[in-house]
């Protein structure tokens, strides 16, 4: 099988090839630069790199976010179409699991999180049981303050991933003191290679409605049903 793995969802864009289990191919960036002018070209760059042409690709695989609503919105279009356009399945992963993933040896708890700006975070909890991922607590967007409450009463140690992580190291720290594990900066950084292999044995997900998961509405999008709500109630 040749599996095609997509993720934008975030500020890194990441683009792995997987024959059957094996990487055999990554592009990965992370810096603050349009997803939608440099996906499609760091594509063909990869798929002429490892030799294969679209045809003989078997699956793709996305991240569907939580994440940037831009970003989760072009890794998801790009993705659908071209799993439309080759007829082959898609199947979309969260971008906290991909994440999650990296830790997956991990003897504990895993806390893959993204900041949300005020204090606020997306974010799952996750421990490795015979190599697989389980959630712990269901993903939501939630107060750090909320989860690290959560996490203490755990008693365990928790693995942090983010690559947000030097906004809230020092609260984690203080929280959790030597339970909390922070690692390395290349570990908060997801693999477009991971993803892939999440999703590499998953049955397929419909590929005209399989939508992002943004774990909260845009602003926008909420202004507007707070306005319709209120013009409800005002009659």
């Amino acid at each position: 099988m040749n599996l095609l793995a997509i993720d934008t969802s975030n500020q890194v864009l990441g683009v792995a090839i997987l024959k059957d289990e094996q990487i055999i191919g990554e592009v990965v960036t992370n810096i603050a630069k349009n997803h939608s002018v440099r996906l499609m070209p760091a594509i063909n760059q990869l798929m002429n790199e490892v030799g294969l042409t679209p045809d003989e690709l078997n699956k793709i695989v996305v991240a569907k976010g939580p994440g940037s609503y831009t970003g989760v919105r072009i890794g998801m279009s790009t993705a659908k179409s071209l799993a439309w356009a080759l007829d082959i399945p898609i199947v979309g992963v969260s971008s906290l699991e991909v994440l999650a993933y990296q830790g997956r040896f991990f003897d504990g708890v895993i806390c893959p999180f993204f900041d949300a700006r005020r204090g606020m975070v997306f974010t799952g909890v996750y421990e490795s049981l015979v190599d697989n991922l389980t959630p712990i607590y269901k993903e939501k967007n939630i107060s750090m303050e909320e989860v690290l409450a959560k996490l203490v009463d755990e008693k365990r140690r928790v693995l942090f991933l983010s690559p947000d992580i030097a906004v809230y190291k020092e609260t984690i720290i203080n929280a959790l003191g030597d339970l909390a594990v922070i690692p390395e900066g290349p570990f908060h950084i997801a693999r477009p290679g991971f993803l892939g292999l999440a999703g590499l044995n998953r049955a397929a997900d419909p590929t005209h409605t399989l939508t992002p998961n943004y774990l909260r509405l845009a602003e926008a999008e909420a202004n507007w049903l707070k306005a319709q709500k209120d013009n409800e109630q005002n009659g």
